[in-house]
């Protein structure tokens, strides 16, 4: 949410306006009052995490085209210490695509680098989190999209979309109505003619049957939300009419129309479906928490009881710099506080708000991945080790308070940090596919790490059921599982091992065995591998005394560990580009070699692996083009033992035809004048452009491409109207790989812009591997000065 509604301070939550209330009374209240209205569905009875989705950095294809909400008014310079809205800084290891701030380095030496959500794989990784620890539902916040940001926030809503489908994760709209000063007759329309259309997603949220939307921001106190009761009111009632469900983000003071509440609002209040009252910068402690359970949540809850409302308290983990999260004691009180109040859902505030600080994404875990000298504070800020993922674990296991699956309890089951065993089940989550499924019992329920939950057949033999480890493994024993409860009869199911590298050709390790599952023993049943060597690991059904399907509640994998043996491989040498193209590179390296032996290797793009090849070459596919990336290739010994890193192989891929390689990216001049800077000669605009000083020659443009890249073609243009008239500018083309060796690529030449022509000039020469392109322009007979609207760098 937008970064002033943390301005509300945590003090008013004991305000002697909430004297009057009488605890008691309340309590009897709640005892008397009927439930609220709607059973389990895609936000009663579960988690739901408000997602931003707003950040957007310069040159990363976003129509906004500027370092939108990482900087001080969404401007073009990029976040540095003395130009920055956030309090918290990011995990960057699992983004594909990263961008340089002008932050100073991490404290670990690496370049500062922050992410864009305009990228699909940045969203598509959050997703991927959410799905990973049992969030249920995102709601995608949608500010005025009738400005500047509605493009990219269009287009946000269908990157979401396609995140959420390819994680079966549900997600609706939240409008959030925050300076939206027409929004009675604006969001009807938007919603009719672009948002309602996404109604049609398998993963858009549903309650009672009807697609949930989000309206944020109704009776606040705050200047930005100046709006009346009546209009409020005909927006819910409109909606309901259009037959959604209405989920209304309400002051945290909503029922009794003081501090953050306007008054006159009940009505509205009232007619929503669901409310949520907002409560960060409310609370910052375990002691406020307890405050507000019983002075808010507890009255809140019996008036939404009393009137068949759904009640979704928020939730936040507390803001990182500002030392109020106490290692996840903070938001697991808040978790135990709302549910033991009665609660019908929750809300996470937030998934990725990493201007507030209150963001439950992965965030950098110490100081040695945080800027140096930035003032920001990491996960252990209170001496105590916090993995990146903890707050997603934290609500994972709030969620699961939430639906019963564990006990209500004050004491956080959730550890900070998770000791890595030596020896892991290495099937846990991985993909899974079965020869056939009883619908409800799917091959995943198998590697989720719940013995209750269980794979089933279709009847009838030979069936099977498959793990895809990721990468190659030594197995040492497979762990076999039915639940455990005693309603599971003693059977025999007669089962073989098969291992495979490639998916393909698989060998066989053990059985065909009767194996016996009993439930005095815990219906599970081990099978030692004497040796094997897979990434697939495939178990064939041939029987079952017990039932005629193949059953299978856990299919767990372990490796082997050779006693005593710690001595890595050797370092994978000779790290080579054996091909590229604009979205793949293929490299070979040599063989390492080990006292026990190779068993594989792991590619490393950018610090995260992306391949585990058995031999020594691969390709890598999906990349971007015209981006630069650093390949680094690791060995593992059949002991697990991995090598140091290669060195590290700097590749960019090839531009994608037809693309302009300057669009947005850094520029520089020799001089501009009045505010016609070199930046207009890349903004895709043909009317704005750069001027330099009048009157003194020569004059130069630069632009800086990111990475070395073979262009053969250059594009300049002028604006097009008449008034433009026809004029010669006399200019050479250099290029440089390093920004200040440059070498003439085109000698100086005299260019006619015509507007008849389209005041347009194309200039092209022999393929030269280049990052820097620089203008040099010694004559204009139509301006004393250099001018160009735009300077567009082709491959060819």
């Amino acid at each position: 949410m937008e970064i002033s509604r943390r301005g509300f301070l945590a003090s008013a939550v004991t305000g002697s306006a909430l004297a009057a209330a009488s605890t008691t009374g309340v309590l009897a209240t709640m005892a008397g009052a009927a439930n609220a209205a709607s059973p389990p569905g895609d936000v009663v009875g579960k988690i739901t995490v408000g997602y931003q989705g707003w950040f957007a950095c310069k040159g990363d294809g976003a129509p906004i085209n500027a370092w939108w909400h990482w900087s001080g008014n969404n401007n073009q310079v990029p976040p540095s210490p003395g130009n920055n809205t956030i309090v918290a800084w990011p995990d960057m290891r699992e983004y594909t695509n990263s961008y340089v701030t002008a932050y100073s380095n991490l404290n670990n030496g690496q370049p500062a680098t922050l992410f864009s959500s305009w990228d699909q794989q940045t969203v598509d990784t959050h997703f991927r989190w959410m799905r990973e620890n049992t969030i249920d539902t995102a709601a995608l916040q949608r500010f005025n999209p009738n400005g500047a940001e509605g493009p990219t926030r269009d287009a946000m809503a269908q990157k979401v979309r396609q995140a959420a489908e390819a994680n079966t994760v549900k997600w609706y709209v939240m409008y959030d109505l925050t300076d939206w000063l027409n929004m009675q007759s604006e969001v009807k329309t938007d919603w009719l003619t672009k948002m309602s259309a996404h109604v049609a997603s398998p993963m858009y949220a549903k309650q009672n049957g009807k697609p949930v939307v989000g309206l944020w921001g109704f009776g606040f106190s705050e200047p930005s939300r100046p709006f009346a009761p009546g209009p409020c009111l005909d927006v819910v009632n409109w909606f309901k009419a259009q037959g959604c469900y209405v989920m209304g983000g309400v002051p945290t003071h909503w029922r009794q129309g003081i501090n953050d509440s306007r008054p006159g609002f009940i009505d509205v209040y009232n007619a929503y479906d669901m409310i949520s009252p907002w409560m960060v910068g409310r609370i910052r402690n375990v002691g406020e928490a307890d405050n507000h359970y019983t002075n808010l949540l507890v009255p809140d809850q019996a008036h939404c009881n009393a009137r068949g409302i759904d009640y979704q308290p928020c939730v936040l983990p507390g803001e990182v710099t500002a030392r109020h999260r106490a290692h996840g004691d903070f938001m697991w009180r808040q978790f135990y506080n709302v549910i033991r109040a009665g609660c019908q859902g929750i809300y996470i505030s937030m998934f990725d708000e990493f201007n507030e600080g209150n963001q439950i994404a992965k965030t950098a875990e110490t100081l040695a991945t945080v800027p140096a000298n930035s003032g920001l504070l990491a996960l252990d800020e209170d001496g105590t080790a916090c993995s990146s993922d903890y707050y997603l674990r934290l609500t994972g296991d709030g969620g699961r308070m939430l639906k019963g699956q564990i006990a209500l309890t004050p004491v956080r089951p959730t550890v900070p940090m998770i000791i890595v065993d030596p020896n892991p089940n290495l099937a846990r989550g991985k993909s899974v596919t079965a020869s056939s499924t009883n619908p409800g019992y799917p091959p995943s329920n198998a590697v989720d790490g719940n013995a209750g939950s269980y794979w089933e057949s279709l009847n009838g033999f030979p069936q099977w059921i498959q793990v895809d480890l990721g990468s190659t493994a030594n197995i040492g024993r497979v762990v076999l599982k039915l639940p455990p409860q005693p309603a599971w009869g003693t059977r025999n199911q007669t089962i073989q091992v098969q291992g495979s590298t490639n998916g393909t050709t698989y060998t066989n390790f053990a059985g065909p065995t009767a194996f016996t599952f009993n439930a005095a023993t815990g219906n599970m049943v081990t099978i030692n591998i004497p040796s094997g060597t897979a990434r697939y690991v495939r178990l064939n059904f041939s029987g079952n005394t017990g039932w005629p399907a193949a059953q299978l509640a856990e299919f767990e994998v372990y490796g082997t560990t050779v006693i005593g043996e710690n001595e890595p491989p050797t370092v994978p040498g000779n790290l080579t580009l054996t091909g590229k193209t604009a979205t793949s590179v293929s490299l070979s390296w040599s063989a390492s070699t080990d006292n026990v032996g190779v068993v594989g290797y792991e590619v490393r793009q950018n610090g995260t692996a992306v391949a585990s090849p058995t031999g020594t070459s691969t390709t890598i596919t999906g990349l971007t083009p015209a981006t630069a990336y650093s390949f680094t290739v690791v060995a593992r010994d059949a002991a697990g033992n991995t090598s140091q890193p290669s060195s590290p192989l700097n590749v960019t891929t090839d531009a994608a035809p037809n693309v302009n390689l300057a669009r947005g990216k850094p520029t520089a001049e020799s001089s501009h004048t009045q505010n016609l800077g070199s930046g207009n000669a890349v903004d895709g605009d043909a009317g704005s452009y750069w001027e330099s000083a009048n009157n003194v020659f020569p004059q130069w443009i630069q632009v800086d491409l990111g990475a070395a890249i073979t262009v053969g073609r250059i594009v300049l243009k002028l604006p097009p109207p008449s008034a433009w008239q026809t004029r010669t500018q006399t200019l050479s083309v250099q290029g440089s790989t390093n920004g200040s060796s440059f070498s003439t690529i085109v000698g100086s030449a005299g260019y006619v812009f015509n507007p008849t022509t389209g005041n347009t000039v194309t200039i092209t020469f022999a393929g030269t591997s280049t990052r820097y392109v620089r203008l040099n322009i010694t004559g204009n007979t139509g301006w004393p000065a250099g001018q160009l609207s735009e300077f567009e760098v082709y491959q060819s």
